[in-house]
């Protein structure tokens, strides 16, 4: 079913709706017609307001936990007060101080460390920081031979660091052909990341400017995607707080978080979702079965990317809780986090 836009609504729905999605999010529990009529200062009748409920579920934005509860948000419900209705506020001078306070200068690390440490405290929910990958710039790039089938990729980078890799060669290829290929590193691809390397290599030989013959150019190819392979296997998440997430409301279904515990060892998995948010120019919120890393515990990720000192996205900053979670609170918290670690590392 599609969520019908916010602006589809009435305006006594909407004010239902809001209602209901604020007090799920307050208390966990289903909310009745009488609570909403208490809270919302309607001037309806609990039978009028258990109609425009009614609406609501057929829309598929409330659902009805129990034959004579009351009713409580689904995901697409939340989605759409996220992104419709939610009114964010900034965080409090003394969430602001605390962040700051934790996320000082000295060793990267141990700002991520306590970035995670403290967004877990604030939130009670997991604190979840995506270190940046290290991806060195070139500074020198060269194949030596170790035998007919194999040779050794040295990479220096410009921070002083020697890596060797071992990478196999087709039958047959000439010594020639390493010359020739670290000569174009050398010239072409000095100065560059990994990753800026390897487009500019693609660019270059679809564009014909390579001046390299196919086998050169694919042993460089191989060479470089060694280094990427391996950042990509080896992501660092830096995870805090998971007790916070066996909470008593949580404690009445174990099975839930056994699974959602399961679910944060898995840390490459989480890696590859927070990655997603590194594409992005801000906040991504995932909520519950959206992505299905999270489909069966019920569990919401807000994440938002930080930058380093030249402006571009290196890593992500953000919490895994329940789908219950104080959105209006827990976004901005987690927004002026990334800020601060920007901050940090300009």
């Amino acid at each position: 079913m599609t969520t019908p836009p916010i602006s589809e609504l009435s305006a006594r729905a909407r004010d239902i709706f809001r209602v209901v999605v604020e007090s799920y999010l307050g208390t966990g529990a289903p909310v009745g017609s009488r609570t909403i009529a208490r809270l919302a200062g309607l001037n309806l009748s609990p039978a009028s307001i258990r109609n425009v409920m009614q609406d609501l579920e057929e829309l598929g934005l409330l659902a009805a936990p129990h034959t004579s509860a009351g009713r409580m948000p689904t995901e697409s419900g939340l989605r759409l007060f996220v992104d419709g209705m939610m009114q964010a506020a900034e965080p409090s001078p003394e969430e602001r101080a605390a962040i700051e306070a934790r996320i000082t200068g000295g060793p990267v690390e141990d700002a991520l460390t306590q970035a995670s440490a403290v967004l877990s405290g604030l939130s009670s929910c997991a604190g979840i920081v995506l270190v940046p990958r290290h991806e060195p710039v070139l500074r020198q790039f060269g194949f030596v031979p170790l035998s007919h089938d194999q040779a050794l990729a040295v990479l220096v980078g410009a921070d002083g660091s020697v890596e060797n890799r071992v990478v196999d060669l087709p039958p047959g290829t000439p010594a020639h052909l390493l010359v020739e290929a670290s000569s174009y590193v050398s010239a072409r691809l000095t100065g560059l990341t990994l990753r800026e390397a390897e487009e500019r290599l693609r660019a270059e030989i679809g564009q014909g400017r390579a001046m390299l013959d196919s086998a050169a150019a694919d042993l460089i190819a191989r060479g470089l995607a060694t280094w990427s392979e391996d950042g990509e296997a080896r992501p660092v998440l830096i995870v805090r707080g998971q007790a916070n997430l066996i909470d008593p409301d949580a404690a009445a279904d174990l099975e839930r978080v056994r699974q959602l515990l399961d679910e944060l060892e898995s840390k490459q998995e989480i890696a590859r979702l927070l990655d997603s948010a590194r594409a992005g120019q801000g906040m991504k919120i995932f909520i519950g079965s959206e992505n299905k890393l999270f489909s069966l515990s019920g569990s919401s990720v807000i994440a938002a990317p930080y930058r380093g000192g030249d402006g571009r996205v290196v890593g992500v900053v953000g919490v895994i809780g329940p789908t219950r979670l104080n959105y209006a609170r827990v976004v901005p918290m987690v927004d002026f986090t990334a800020q601060t670690l920007t901050r940090l590392m300009a």
